[in-house]
C-alpha cells in the first residue's frame, strides 16, 4: 500500500494495528532465530537498538546526540561481512513489507466496519440530495457518467509477483485472525500458517533475474483482471445501484457502466523497441482468450444454478430453436457419418458435473473460481472456513444422494465425494472408485444411472439449460478460433457459430434475465445472472482495450520515407502551414498514400507495421492512439493519415470493410512549452473542416486530450508544472467549448507526488471547474494498480471513490480562485520556483554528476522491473532520463528532490513581498493551490536531509560536497515556507495518521539506508561483485518498501 490512497487520512485503529504488527514481528523473529542463527540475530537487534534510539533521540530534539549514535550505526554496518551485510538488509526489508501488510490490512478493515464510509455513493449521493439536488438530475449524471480506468507497465512495481501474492496469503491471514468465534485450535492453527508463509517468504528470491517482456507485463495486468477486478466490479455496481435506488427510486440499469478499463500493457511503444506490431496483436488476442476463459466459466455455474423450466415465451422459443437445430445436425451427421456420434453435452442442458464454487451464494466476493490460464493463482481463500479437526473437509466434500430403490422407497445416504474435476466428466480412477462403493453400499442397485442419468424427455428440459448450453458451446468456439489466431492457424469457426462482439453475448444473456423476471424469478435474476451481465458490458470480449502509443517523431520519420519515395520531399523539413495542408487533401482522396512496393527501414516499417495490425483488429479490440511529446496540429493529422491508409490497405486485401471504427488519436502534452501552447494547437484543429466533421461523425462529437505529469514535472520541478497543467486543461477545454466539441481530458499520473501522483478524490476535486464534466480518463501505474486495485475489497472501494469524484466534479465542480491576485501569485511563484528548480537541474554543469554519484540511479536498471530502457536515447542528460528513475533514484536517498525543488523559493519570493495572508486565505479557499501544497508537504514529512547527509559525506565527491550542503539548505528553507502558508506547526499535522506511520518506519528504514551507502561505495570500487549488486538491489527494494513510493 502506498502513501498517497485516499484511505490514508482515515484513521486505523493504531491499538489493533500494533497487536498484528507484534504478532507478524514476534513470528518472523523467530523464523529469523531459526534461518540466520543467534549470532545474525544478535547484530539485528544491536542495529534495530541503535536505530531507534537514534529516531527517539532525534524526536525529542537532541540533533548533536542522534548524529553521534547514527555514526555509532554507521561505523558497525561499514564493519559487517559481505554477507552479514546481505543478511541484514533481507531481514530489515522484510520488516518493512511486513509493515506494510498491516497497514493495508486496517485501512481494509476500516472500510468494512465503517456503515456509510466517507467518499462511498451512500454517502455522497445523500450530500447531493440534502444540498437539494434534483433525484432525477443525480440518476441521469450517474448513468452518463463515463470513467476509464487505464493501467500501464510503468515500471514502478519492484515486488516479484510471487512475493506480492505471499503478502496477499499473510493478509487473508490477518482477516481470519480478526474473527471472534476461532477456538484455540483454530488459533493454533492460523499461527502455523502465517509461520509457514513468512518462512516462505524468507526463503523466497526477493529479486527478478530477468526482464520482464511486454507479453509479461500484459499478462501481470491481466491476473488483476481474474483475481480482484473480475469479483470487485458486480459488488461495487451492485452498492452503486443500491445507492443510487436508496435516494433515486431507480436502481442502475442493468448494462450501465461508469467505470471501463483500458490498458497500455503490450501497446506503449514509445521508447520501447520491445513493443512491436506482433506483441501488440498476441497481447489483444491473448485478452480476448482471457475474457472468454472467464466468461465460460462463469455460464457453467449458471447451468447448474438455473435448472428451473417456466420461462418467457421468447425464451421457450429460442431453447426449441436450438434443439431442432441440434437434432437437424445430429440427424445430419449420421447421414454422413454411420459411426454413432456422443451427443453434444448441451442438447439437453444437463451439466455433466458440479461446476466450481456452484454451491456458493452468488454474493461476488465469494465466488473464487479457479483459472485456466497459465498464471500463480492467488491464494487465501482456503484460510477462510477455518474449522476443527472433526469438521474439517479437505480434498473431498458431503453429498446427499437421494436413491430411489426398486422404484418404490426413496434413501438418502451420505457419502464422502472427491471433489469433481474441472473437465467435463469423471477421470476413470474416481468411477471406478465410485462403482466399487455403490456396490458395496446398494448392491445390485445400478449406480450407473445416478452418474450417467438418461437423458429425461424434452418437456422435461430446462430451457435456460438449453440457451446456455449454447452459450457456452460458442465461448468454446470463439476460444478455439483466439488460440488458431495466436498460433497462425486457418480459422474453421462459421461466422454465427462464435462470438465476435459483447452485444452478441449480452443477447441471451438479457433473454434469460428478463425471462426470469417475467415470471417472478427476480431474486434469482439478480443473483448470479445479473453479475455475469454486468461483467460483460463493463469488460466486453477483450477485458480492458489496448491503447496504442507513440512518439510524435517516428510519425514524422515514417512520412518522411513515404513522400521522398514519391519524390515530393521531406515531409520533417516543411513548415506547419505546407504540412496542414498536405496531410488534409491526402485525407479528404480515397487513394491510399503508401505504395506496396515501398522499401524502408526496418524502425518505419515497424510503424507501419503497427498501424497495420491497428487497421485489423479496430475499435473493437483497441482503445486510444496516443501521440506523445505531441506539439503541433499535424502531429495528429500525420497519424489520422497513417491510420486511414492502413484501413484503406487492409479493406483492399480482405475484400470488404475493416472491422470496428477507427482509433480515437490523442494528443499527449508533456513539456511546459507544449502545455502552453495545448488550446492553440486543439483550435486549429477543429477549424479543419474534415478534422471537425470526422470528430462528429467517427467520435461522437468527443475530443479526447491527455496531460503529463511526469515529463512536465522533469521538465519545469513540480510546482510550475502542476500551475502549467491547470492552466492548459483550461484553455483546452475552452478551445472545444468555441467549437461546440465534448473535451474529455486523459491524466497521465504517476503513482509519486512529482509523476502527479495522489488521493484520487482530492486529485479530481482539485481540477479547473468545467474540466470533468462525467468524463474521465487516468492512468494507474505499477505499484498503485498494486495499491488500488490489489485485493477485491479495495477495489470496490477505490472504484467508489473514483465515481464519486467525477460525480461531484461535475455536479458541484471546484470553486475557481476567488481573487484574480490569487491567480497572479500563482503565476509568479510558478515563474520563481521553474526559474529555481532549472537552475539546479539544467544550468548547473555540476549537478548531473552529484546526481550519479549522490544516487544508487546507475544501479536501478538492474532491478528487471520492466520491459522498457530506462532512457529514451543514449545520453547522459537529465532531459533524455525517464521520469520514473530520475524520481526512483532520489526517493531511494530520502532525498524525493524532484517534488519540493524550486518550490521554497517561489514561495519566499512572494511572501517576502508581504503576500502570506493572500497565500493562506487561498490555501483555504482554492482546492486546487490546497492539494499542490498538502501533496508537497507530505513529500517533506519523508525527506530526511540527516539520511542525504550522510549519501553526501561517504559517495559525493569533495568538490561537490557543497553542492549537496546548499540543496538540504534549500529544503530545510521550503519546509518553512510550506509550514507558513498552511499554518501548521509541524509537517502533515492534517494528516496525524500518516505521521505516526511514517516515524513507526524509522526504526528499520534507516539502517537500510546505511546499508545501501555502505554498499554503494564497495560496489563503486568493485563493479563486477555480483553479490555485492544483489545486496544493494535488496536494500533498494526494502527503501521502496518503506518509503511506499518507488516512482
Amino acid at each position: 500500500m502506498t502513501d498517497i490512497t485516499d484511505d490514508i487520512a482515515e484513521e486505523i485503529s493504531f491499538q489493533s494495528y500494533d497487536d498484528d504488527l507484534g504478532l507478524l514481528f514476534s513470528l518472523f523473529n523467530d523464523v529469523l532465530q531459526r534461518e540466520v542463527g543467534p549470532y545474525i540475530m544478535e547484530k539485528i537487534e544491536r542495529t534495530r537498538t541503535l536505530s531507534q534510539s537514534a529516531c527517539l533521540i532525534r524526536a525529542a530534539g537532541i540533533e548533536g546526540t542522534a548524529e553521534v549514535v547514527e555514526k555509532q550505526l554507521a561505523s558497525e554496518l561499514s564493519n559487517l561481512t559481505l554477507e552479514e551485510a546481505l543478511m541484514l538488509a533481507r531481514a530489515f526489508s522484510h520488516f518493512l513489507s511486513l509493515m506494510g501488510i498491516a497497514e493495508t490490512h486496517h485501512r481494509s478493515r476500516k472500510i468494512r466496519n465503517v456503515a456509510q464510509a466517507s467518499k462511498s455513493c451512500d454517502d455522497t449521493f445523500n450530500q447531493l440530495i440534502q444540498s437539494g439536488l434534483s433525484p432525477d438530475v443525480l440518476y441521469e449524471t450517474v448513468c452518463n457518467q463515463a470513467v476509464e480506468i487505464v493501467l500501464t507497465a510503468h515500471p514502478t512495481q519492484i515486488n516479484r509477483r510471487t512475493l506480492q501474492y505471499k503478502h496477499i496469503r499473510i493478509s487473508h491471514l490477518l482477516e481470519v485472525n480478526d474473527r471472534k468465534d476461532l477456538t484455540q485450535e483454530d488459533q493454533d492453527a492460523l499461527i502455523e500458517d502465517l509461520v509457514r508463509e513468512i518462512t516462505s517468504i524468507w526463503q523466497t528470491d526477493e529479486l527478478r533475474r530477468h526482464k520482464p517482456t511486454p507479453l509479461d507485463e500484459a499478462r501481470a495486468g491481466l491476473n488483476y483482471v481474474e483475481q480482484s477486478l473480475w469479483k470487485a466490479i458486480p459488488h461495487y455496481l451492485r452498492r452503486l445501484s443500491n445507492a443510487l435506488k436508496k435516494h433515486t427510486g431507480r436502481p442502475l440499469p442493468l448494462t450501465c457502466t461508469p467505470i471501463r478499463f483500458g490498458s497500455w500493457m503490450g501497446g506503449d511503444r514509445d521508447g520501447n523497441p520491445n513493443v512491436t506490431a506482433k506483441v501488440t496483436r498476441d497481447v489483444s488476442l491473448l485478452s480476448r482468450w482471457m475474457a472468454i476463459d472467464l466468461y465460460t466459466r462463469e455460464v457453467d455455474n449458471l447451468r447448474f444454478e438455473l435448472s428451473m423450466n417456466h420461462c418467457s415465451n421468447s425464451l421457450s422459443y429460442l431453447a426449441h430453436d436450438i434443439t431442432n437445430k441440434e437434432k437437424y445436425e445430429g440427424e445430419r451427421h449420421m447421414r454422413l457419418n454411420p459411426t454413432p456420434k456422443h451427443q453434444s453435452h448441451h442438447v439437453h442442458g444437463l451439466p455433466t458435473q458440479l461446476p466450481a464454487q456452484a454451491d456458493a451464494p452468488s454474493c461476488t466476493e465469494c465466488n473464487e473460481v479457479e483459472s485456466h490460464y497459465p498464471r500463480l493463482d492467488v491464494p487465501g481463500s482456503e484460510y477462510k472456513p477455518l474449522k476443527s479437526k472433526d469438521e474439517q473437509v479437505t480434498s473431498s466434500s458431503k453429498v446427499d444422494l437421494k436413491v430411489n430403490v426398486d422404484g418404490n422407497q426413496t434413501n438418502t445416504v451420505t457419502i464422502q465425494q472427491p471433489l469433481t474435476p474441472k473437465s467435463g466428466s469423471f477421470s476413470p480412477n474416481q468411477l471406478g472408485q465410485k462403482k466399487s462403493f455403490a456396490e458395496t453400499q446398494f448392491g445390485k442397485v445400478s449406480f450407473r444411472k445416478l452418474l450417467e442419468p438418461s437423458m429425461p424427455q424434452e418437456s422435461a428440459i430446462s430451457p435456460y439449460r438449453i440457451v446456455l448450453g449454447d452459450v457456452k458451446d460458442k465461448l468454446m468456439n470463439t476460444r478455439r478460433r483466439l488460440e488458431q489466431l495466436l498460433e497462425g492457424l486457418p480459422c474453421d469457426q462459421e461466422p454465427g457459430d462464435y462470438y465476435d462482439s459483447p452485444d452478441q453475448l449480452l443477447q441471451p444473456l438479457m433473454l434469460c434475465y428478463e425471462s426470469l423476471q417475467s415470471c417472478g424469478s427476480g431474486i434469482l435474476a439478480d443473483g448470479r445472472l445479473a453479475d455475469l451481465i454486468r461483467r460483460v458490458s463493463v469488460f466486453g470480449m477483450v477485458l480492458m482495450k489496448l491503447d496504442l502509443r507513440q512518439e510524435s517523431g517516428r510519425h514524422s520519420d515514417t512520412l518522411d520515407a513515404i513522400t521522398e519515395y514519391l519524390d515530393m520531399g521531406t515531409y520533417s523539413e516543411w513548415d506547419e502551414n505546407k504540412r496542414l495542408q498536405f496531410l488534409t487533401r491526402e485525407l479528404k482522396g480515397k487513394r491510399p498514400l503508401v505504395p506496396p512496393t515501398i522499401k524502408v527501414s526496418p524502425e518505419v516499417k515497424e510503424v507501419l507495421d503497427t498501424f497495420r495490425v491497428s487497421a485489423e483488429l479496430g475499435s473493437d479490440s483497441l482503445g486510444a492512439y496516443v501521440i506523445s511529446m505531441a506539439s503541433s496540429a499535424s502531429d495528429v493529422l500525420a497519424v489520422e493519415l497513417l491510420q486511414k491508409d492502413a484501413r484503406l490497405a487492409v479493406a483492399g486485401e480482405q475484400g470488404k470493410p475493416c472491422r470496428g471504427g477507427s482509433l480515437r488519436v490523442v494528443p499527449l502534452f508533456e513539456t511546459v512549452k507544449d502545455l502552453r501552447s495545448a488550446g492553440a494547437v486543439i483550435r486549429e484543429l477543429l477549424s479543419i473542416d474534415w478534422y471537425k466533421n470526422h470528430i462528429i461523425k467517427n467520435h461522437n462529437g468527443h475530443q479526447e486530450v491527455m496531460v503529463g505529469y511526469s515529463d512536465s514535472g522533469k521538465d519545469a520541478g513540480r510546482f510550475a508544472a502542476a500551475w502549467e497543467l491547470y492552466k492548459a486543461q483550461e484553455d483546452v477545454v475552452a478551445a472545444c467549448k468555441e467549437y461546440g466539441i465534448k473535451i474529455t481530458l486523459f491524466h497521465g499520473r504517476g503513482g509519486s507526488i512529482g509523476r502527479g501522483g495522489g488521493p484520487t478524490h482530492l486529485a479530481i476535486q482539485s481540477q479547473p471547474p468545467g474540466s470533468v464534466m462525467g468524463t474521465l480518463r487516468s492512468t494507474e501505474q505499477g505499484e498503485m494498480v498494486q495499491a488500488k486495485f490489489g485485493s477485491p475489497g479495495v477495489a470496490v472501494r477505490q472504484l467508489e471513490i473514483y465515481t464519486t469524484a467525477v460525480l461531484l466534479a461535475t455536479l458541484r465542480p471546484p470553486k475557481p480562485p476567488r481573487d484574480e491576485n490569487w491567480r497572479n501569485l500563482m503565476e509568479e511563484i510558478s515563474n520563481l520556483s521553474c526559474q529555481s528548480y532549472r537552475s539546479t537541474v539544467y544550468d548547473n554543469p555540476e549537478f548531473i554528476t552529484y546526481f550519479q554519484e549522490a544516487t544508487p540511479q546507475a544501479e536501478l536498471g538492474h532491478l528487471n522491473i520492466g520491459s522498457r530502457p530506462t532512457r529514451r536515447k543514449s545520453s547522459v542528460g537529465i532531459g533524455d532520463l525517464r521520469a520514473i528513475p530520475w524520481i526512483f533514484a532520489w526517493t531511494q536517498t530520502r532525498f524525493v528532490l524532484p517534488a519540493w525543488l524550486g518550490v521554497g523559493a517561489g514561495l519566499k519570493g512572494v511572501c517576502d513581498k508581504g503576500q502570506v495572508k493572500e497565500l493562506k486565505a487561498a490555501y483555504k479557499e482554492w482546492p486546487f493551490f490546497q492539494s499542490t501544497i498538502d501533496l508537497i508537504e507530505m513529500v517533506l514529512g519523508k525527506a530526511d536531509s540527516s539520511i542525504v547527509k550522510h549519501y553526501d559525506q561517504a559517495l559525493v565527491h569533495e568538490s561537490r560536497r557543497g553542492l549537496g550542503d546548499d540543496l538540504r539548505k534549500e529544503l530545510l528553507s521550503t519546509e518553512k515556507y510550506v509550514l507558513a502558508v498552511t499554518g501548521h506547526d509541524k509537517l502533515s499535522e492534517n494528516n496525524i495518521i500518516l505521521r505516526k506511520l511514517i516515524e513507526s518506519r524509522l526504526p528499520y528504514l534507516n539502517p537500510l539506508n546505511m546499508l545501501q551507502i555502505e554498499i554503494l561505495k564497495r560496489l563503486r570500487s568493485d563493479t563486477e561483485n555480483h553479490k555485492l549488486r544483489d545486496a544493494l538491489l535488496i536494500t533498494i527494494n526494502g527503501i521502496a518498501a518503506g518509503m511506499r513510493n518507488t516512482g
